[in-house]
């Protein structure tokens, strides 16, 4: 029962992928293309932080700062590219910068004209949102569009986010000046995926089972499992285990999740039950009876996209765990 400890930590090397794109750090060899598609009339003015005309020398310095910041876990800026004959082909940029000690982010993005209209601003910053609610310590992520870019707007409203109100900015594009914007938010609820639910019993609301299982191990710590990108609820914590099954018991489906998940070996009588769960998600009602174990063949390791982490139970308050989770908590910091 040896402690590990798997992270999903942001690298200078991240690199995300879609269908279509590519988006990776950027590196000095963009300089060029970035400043040839960003030294557009119509590209500056819908940006606040870039004046136009746009400075060749101002391409090399925004690129070093951006590979300080990523280092610095204090943004992550990515290059948009593609393919074109073979070739890469830099398609704009998409960022996120974090303010310090909010779990919040404000997010960026443009896209060189001649590749406007088919999709990439929506295709890039929706990846990257999700990417960054599932992985980083993040709650929020928010963003101010122009009020006279009607289509930045669109690109929020499809990826997930919705309008909170309007305010002014400053534009340096515009000469410094003040010009009214339109404000937008996400949370993880409005972008992650929806699970796949049970059929909704007649007029009333879909019962979804699950067990899940707290792992206790010599020292007294127990493990807990970040839900990764593309699942409901991505980047919140939970303890490991997962949805039963037609004709499984809970301790049958905790076993066959333990394994699944984690690669280990769980014997029924080693599953002692602790508590149970019952809340109301918007779409469904959730059951979920918990466990504890402190015997286990194999070593702990994520099999499923997911970072597992060791903790002091008195550490528990200090991650955002699943809404069905956290009244469990209490009781089992009281008993541990």
């Amino acid at each position: 029962m040896e402690a590990i400890e798997a992270e999903v930590a942001p690298t200078p090397s991240l690199r995300l992928t879609t269908e279509r794109l590519t988006l990776r750090p950027l590196t000095p060899d963009d300089a060029e293309q970035l400043h040839r598609l960003l030294n557009d009339w119509e590209v500056c003015r819908t940006l606040q932080s870039v004046p136009f005309p746009y400075p060749r020398a101002l391409a090399d310095q925004w690129i070093a700062d951006s590979v300080a910041q990523r280092q610095d876990g204090a943004a992550y800026h990515f290059a948009i590219t593609g393919a074109e004959t073979g070739h890469e082909v830099l398609v704009g940029a998409v960022g996120l910068k974090l303010l310090a000690g909010q779990r919040r982010a404000t997010l960026g993005y443009w896209v060189g004209r001649r590749f406007w209209g088919h999709a990439v601003a929506r295709e890039a910053a929706g990846r990257v949102v999700r990417w960054a609610l599932a992985n980083l310590d993040l709650d929020t992520v928010e963003a101010t569009v122009a009020t006279d870019n009607p289509a930045s707007a669109r690109v929020l409203e499809v990826v997930g986010f919705r309008e909170t109100g309007a305010g002014q900015e400053v534009f340096l594009s515009r000469g410094g000046g003040t010009h009214p914007v339109r404000r937008f938010i996400a949370s993880r609820g409005e972008i992650s995926a929806v699970p796949d639910l049970p059929a909704p019993a007649a007029g009333g609301v879909p019962l979804l089972l699950v067990a899940a299982c707290v792992l206790i191990d010599a020292e007294g710590q127990v493990l807990i499992a970040r839900r990764p990108e593309g699942r409901a609820m991505a980047g919140l914590w939970e303890f490991p285990g997962g949805k039963l099954e037609a004709g499984e018991s809970p301790e049958d489906a905790l076993t066959r999740e333990l394994r699944e998940e984690l690669g280990i070996d769980v014997s029924r009588t080693c599953l002692a039950p602790f508590v149970f769960a019952s809340h109301a998600y918007e779409r469904f009602h959730l059951l979920m009876p918990l466990f504890l174990c402190r015997r286990w063949q194999g070593k702990p390791a994520p099999r499923e996209g997911q970072t597992i982490r060791w903790i002091k139970p008195e550490a528990l308050g200090d991650y955002p765990f699943l809404p069905a989770d956290r009244p469990l908590l209490p009781m089992l910091r009281d008993l541990l």
